[in-house]
């Protein structure tokens, strides 16, 4: 089937589930992206300067032109729409493409969290009746669960806010393990500097009060801030729990009972039932439903339920849909309160 008339066929299959169409700004400010992504994301943008200074630049991601059209217009409540079109982005490899076409599919400002991840799954589901193909894969996660395991274990807040921030950055995410399990975040300058000081501070009596606090209270914060609260051995059993957690796949009507066993396990307080998961059957049609703990990293701004469908051609899995909740980034784009969202995309950067 031709992608032309393909995608034509997805598009009245998105607006027959109740979605409206709408058109997207092909070009946006940069700084949106810069501030949402990092400095280092500006190698990947198509950017240039307005005749009054003002940095622009082609859109590299449709779901965060969509945010910001939802902002600009002061929309509120509730949105249900639909878009197709190209991102731009530069590539790193000849085997990447500079435009990506995409449709993709969009609940915004709703109050009803659960149910519109399940309506978002269903109308992938749906699109796949008009594509021929003789297996596949509908294989969810979801991060809020791993952010709720993170927040549960003993080490330091700003571990807990780096393994947080770092998820979906897979490679620099392991080199952070290593770093956590033999204590390379603290800076051996700054340790000589308060060895010294501590050293000092036993020579004085224990009762004298520098700054409103005793040399015993100084004493007994530098011995803490010496030794760093989180010892080598805490931090290996902590990198081996994560680790562990992350391998967890199973069929999806086992998630809630597979997690909790492994919650037990490791003595950690936390459990989760099935409202984590949008489907619990393990076969829909043709499809194969998983959960896998460690999914969810291929976009930044996710923060629970994601999802992704790979269909089989040819004995050839592809990648036809991804989505998931990305309930922060309106909020990370100016809004002054968060504002529910969830979509999908349906990839067309392949031979169909």
């Amino acid at each position: 089937m031709k992608s032309k008339n393909l995608s034509e066929k997805i598009l009245r299959s998105v607006k027959s589930k109740g979605f409206k169409y709408i058109e997207l700004p092909s070009v946006i400010e940069a700084n949106h992206i810069v501030q949402r992504s990092g400095e280092n994301f500006r190698k990947f943008m198509f950017s240039f300067t307005d005749i009054n200074g003002k940095e622009l630049c082609l859109r590299p991601d449709l779901t965060i032109a969509s945010c910001l059209r939802y902002l600009e217009n002061n929309l509120k409540g509730k949105e249900k729409i639909f878009y197709s079109g190209q991102a731009y982005r530069k590539v790193q490899s000849k085997k990447d493409k500079i435009i990506r076409n995409q449709i993709g599919f969009e609940i915004l400002g709703s109050k009803n969290e659960k149910k519109d991840d399940i309506e978002i799954i269903n109308a992938s589901l749906k699109i796949l009746q008009n594509i021929k193909y003789s297996s596949g894969k509908l294989t969810i996660g979801n991060i809020e669960i791993f952010n709720l395991l993170i927040s549960k274990l003993d080490i330091p807040k700003r571990w807990k806010l780096r393994l947080s921030r770092h998820f979906w950055r897979e490679e620099y995410f392991k080199d952070l393990l290593k770093r956590l399990e033999t204590n390379a975040d603290i800076d051996p300058t700054i340790v000589e500097i308060d060895k010294k000081r501590y050293l000092n501070l036993l020579k004085k009596n224990p009762e004298t009060m520098i700054a409103g606090r005793s040399v015993s209270e100084i004493l007994k914060r530098f011995d803490t801030k010496i030794k760093d609260p989180r010892q080598a051995h805490r931090g290996k059993k902590v990198s081996r729990i994560i680790k562990s957690f992350l391998k967890i796949k199973c069929p999806i009507n086992k998630a809630a009972e597979v997690l909790n066993k492994f919650f037990k396990k490791n003595r950690i307080n936390l459990a989760v039932d099935q409202k984590y998961f949008p489907i619990s059957n393990n076969k829909i049609s043709k499809l194969n439903v998983a959960f896998a703990s460690s999914f969810g990293r291929q976009q930044e701004y996710y923060t629970g339920m994601v999802f992704k469908i790979d269909l089989t051609f040819k004995s050839k899995d592809i990648n036809i849909i991804n989505g998931g909740r990305y309930d922060n980034l309106l909020s990370d784009l100016g809004s002054k309160k968060q504002i529910a969202a969830v979509g999908a995309a349906v990839n067309f950067n392949f031979k169909w």
